[in-house]
């Protein structure tokens, strides 16, 4: 029966329905699946007593982090900034303090020509990393009234979670600019296999054309090709620095996936219906995945970790390179200095797929640069192995 509200002017009338209440939870679960993302679901927390309820059930969450703090910032005579706020309990702290002495090293090892990297990497390791800011009864609070909570914490608000995706602010590895540098790996309890990609500069011809025409008239032919070197890697590059650059990039991307995958021990321990996880960054350099079988292998068998730093210890490895001076896409991308390195660790790579799998490397990234593992894989392969580190 209908309930009426009574008005002396216009007489009685139904009172107004909220249509939000007539739809069911599964449909509410859906949209804020969709939504995903972290903050926007602690939003939806305060709209209402059911949707606060209904917030902790979603399955798929994604994590934005969005500041950054030092060490020294964190504590309680300094203050925090942050971009976003929230009246979610979901401040997301990420510590990198291990990673710091094995990138000192490196950055001996590359010597001076490289030492913004070696800068870079000193100054971001002893830094924290958080999302949103609100106030909660667990954590440390600042001066200004934000409370710092653990990963675990952030995600203790979720019952059945899922699908995990955490984005970081940024790639842990300076490099200089023009450079483009990518990975993308995959751990159980260790490292299951990591691919690179690199390339000393990347051009847009088509752009450049286009550009020169516009100005005098006269489109510049730049003509860089893939060249007729048959695969085969210059003699140049084992006397430029060439070889030992790319040494560099396997070593540090090799480094940070291992100080992610080190990070994420309590999350997955928590989580047991957790079917899919990625931890990436804002600028797509890295990327770490775990699917559900490797989750599992994760909570049974515990990873060893470094006795050097806060990572997981890498096991010894077998690697496949391929090089090209010169790789033009067919989106008039160029590539220079492209290099592609597979990696998989030794005592696996036998029973496993071929490490030079085409089609496992081209799928490790996205468009144009999928291409490019494609072309490279082409070409000669050059075979090296590296000890556990």
């Amino acid at each position: 029966m209908a309930s009426f509200c009574s008005d002396p002017i216009h007489g009685n009338h139904p009172e107004p329905i909220d249509h939000f209440d007539r739809l069911p939870d599964s449909l509410l679960l859906l949209v804020f699946n969709i939504i995903g993302d972290v903050k926007a679901l602690g939003r939806c927390c305060v709209v209402s007593s059911r949707f606060h309820a209904l917030v902790p059930q979603v399955q798929n969450v994604v994590v934005r982090v969005d500041c950054v703090i030092s060490d020294d910032d964190s504590s309680p005579s300094s203050s925090v900034k942050s971009r976003t706020a929230g009246p979610f309990t979901n401040l997301f702290r990420l510590f990198f303090g291990g990673i710091v002495k094995p990138l000192q090293a490196l950055g001996q090892f590359l010597g001076p020509e490289r030492h913004s990297l070696n800068k870079t990497l000193t100054t971001s390791t002893s830094s924290s990393l958080s999302v949103g800011l609100g106030g909660g009864d667990d954590g440390e609070m600042d001066q200004g009234g934000v409370t710092h909570h653990s990963p675990t914490q952030v995600l203790r608000n979720f019952n059945d979670l899922r699908f995990l995706r955490i984005e970081l602010p940024g790639g842990e590895l300076g490099i200089d600019d023009g450079v483009m540098l990518k990975w993308r790996a995959e751990f159980g309890s260790t490292l299951d296999n990591c691919v690179i990609l690199g390339a000393a500069s990347v051009l847009n011809t088509v752009h450049m054309q286009v550009s020169e025409h516009g100005n005098d008239g006269f489109g510049i032919d730049y003509n860089i090709n893939n060249g007729d070197d048959n695969g085969s890697i210059p003699e140049s590059f084992y006397t430029n620095g060439g070889l030992k650059l790319r040494v560099v990039w396997t070593i540090s991307s090799l480094i940070a996936a291992s100080a992610r995958h080190y990070l994420l021990q309590s999350i997955i321990a928590e989580h047991k219906m957790l079917d899919s996880l990625v931890l990436t960054d804002a600028d797509g350099q890295g990327v770490l995945c775990m699917n559900g079988e490797q989750l599992e292998e994760l909570r049974v068998k515990p990873l060893s970790a470094s006795s050097a730093s806060k990572r997981t210890l890498v096991p010894s490895l077998n690697m496949r390179l391929w090089y090209a001076p010169h790789l033009e896409l067919p989106d008039g991308v160029v590539l220079k200095g492209a290099t592609l390195v597979a990696i998989r660790p030794s005592e696996e790579s036998a029973s496993k797929k071929e490490i030079s799998d085409a089609s496992w490397l081209s799928t490790a990234f996205e468009e144009p640069y999928g291409t490019a593992a494609k072309m490279l894989v082409k070409r000669r392969t050059y075979c090296l192995e590296m000890n556990s580190f």
